[in-house]
This record gives C-alpha cells, sequence and structure tokens, in this order.
C-alpha cells in the first residue's frame, strides 16, 4: 500500500476524506426533458429557411384585416410549420405552447414579443430576426407597427393545446383557461369561451 501522500498509479495524490471534503450543496435542478428529438436550434434553422423560401416567392401569403391568416407548410410527426401574417395592430393573447417547443422567425415587417420572465419582458423582432420558445414560455406577439408583417412558426412535436394567461393586479401569472387545438390561430373569440378545469358546468348541461 502506498503511503499516505505517495502518488497512486493514476498520478493523483491519496489523502483520507472526511464529512468537510464533501460537496454537499443540492445539485441543480434537470432541465425538463425535451419531449422531440428536435433541438430549439433546428427549430429555429428551419423557420430561417422557410423564411427565406417565402422571401423567393414559393409560398403564397394573404392579408386579412379582420383576423390573422395562416397556413400549414409543412407537417410529420416530429414538427409542423406555419406561414403567419400579421396586419397592423393584429396580436396573439398570453399564451404557451403546451407540451410543444417553438420557434419563428420574422419574413418581413417586424413583431413585438412580451414574454413572461417573473414579469413581462418585451422585445423587438425585426425582418430576419426570431425566437425560440422552450417549455413553459409564456407570451404574445403584437404587430405595432403601420406596416404588415409576415412570420414562419414550427413546434415540435406538432401542437396538440395551449394555455391561456393574464397578469394579476399583483404582477403574478395566472392561468385563465386552455384548449386542444392543431392550430397555433385557433378560433377563441374571448377568454370566457376558453375552458377551465375550474369552470362549473352550465345548468341542465354534463
Amino acid at each position: 500500500m502506498a503511503a499516505r501522500g505517495s502518488i497512486d498509479t493514476t498520478g493523483k495524490a491519496r489523502r483520507n476524506m472526511t464529512v468537510n471534503d464533501i460537496d454537499t450543496s443540492p445539485l441543480p435542478e434537470a432541465a425538463p426533458a425535451a419531449p422531440t428529438p428536435l433541438t430549439l436550434d433546428r427549430l429555429a434553422g428551419l423557420t430561417a429557411e422557410i423564411a427565406e423560401e417565402v422571401r423567393q416567392g414559393l409560398h403564397e401569403i394573404h392579408f386579412d384585416a379582420e383576423e390573422r391568416w395562416s397556413v400549414r407548410l409543412r407537417a410529420d410527426d416530429y414538427t409542423d410549420v406555419w406561414l403567419i401574417s400579421w396586419t397592423p395592430d393584429q396580436s396573439t393573447r398570453l399564451h404557451d405552447h403546451a407540451g410543444s417547443l417553438g420557434a419563428l422567425t420574422v419574413v418581413t415587417g417586424e413583431l413585438v414579443e412580451h414574454h413572461w420572465d417573473g414579469g413581462l419582458r418585451e422585445r423587438i423582432l425585426a425582418e430576419g430576426e426570431g425566437g425560440r420558445f422552450p417549455l413553459g414560455h409564456v407570451h404574445d406577439v403584437v404587430n405595432t407597427s403601420t406596416a404588415p408583417a409576415v412570420s414562419v412558426h414550427a413546434y415540435s412535436p406538432p401542437l396538440t393545446a395551449m394555455h391561456y394567461y393574464e397578469v394579476t393586479d399583483g404582477g403574478t401569472l395566472r392561468r385563465t383557461g386552455s384548449i386542444l387545438t392543431t392550430d397555433p390561430e385557433p378560433d377563441v373569440p374571448t377568454l370566457e369561451a376558453v375552458p377551465t378545469a375550474s369552470a362549473e358546468p352550465e345548468e341542465g348541461g354534463r
């Protein structure tokens, strides 16, 4: 046996360990396992690639002043890709994408994203810029400019649900409802129409 303090065959000095030598600090929380083999970087790259196709005129775009127009461009087992147009002042409600990762790239125009980070934070997304949406990312998007905007969005796994939120008077985030949907532009005319887990059934209903 080597003497205390001598070098062992691995080249590391031996010493007696005490309880004070053990790192007892809590381990960092593990990030939630991704529900898809695609990464956020890959989704962002995909939206950038298709945004360039749109700029080259390979995909038709429509604008509707009454509601946001959208069309699905691609769909498979792992991802779906949407093209969305925004006329001035059109916006989403504060929401997340349930169990899906997401990304977007602005094709033309400019969009403003407000995302929740202990409070609402704002960032401006100009033409060619984009965002990545990990699990639990709560945000809304709005076209505050006087010109139309176009964006490409990708979700993986394909979108199946959305949760809606509001910021309370106390500055906290509160979920107001959830819907099952495969469309990032679901027809939900008012938040009151979004079912919640705590909602009481209407009289005579089931």
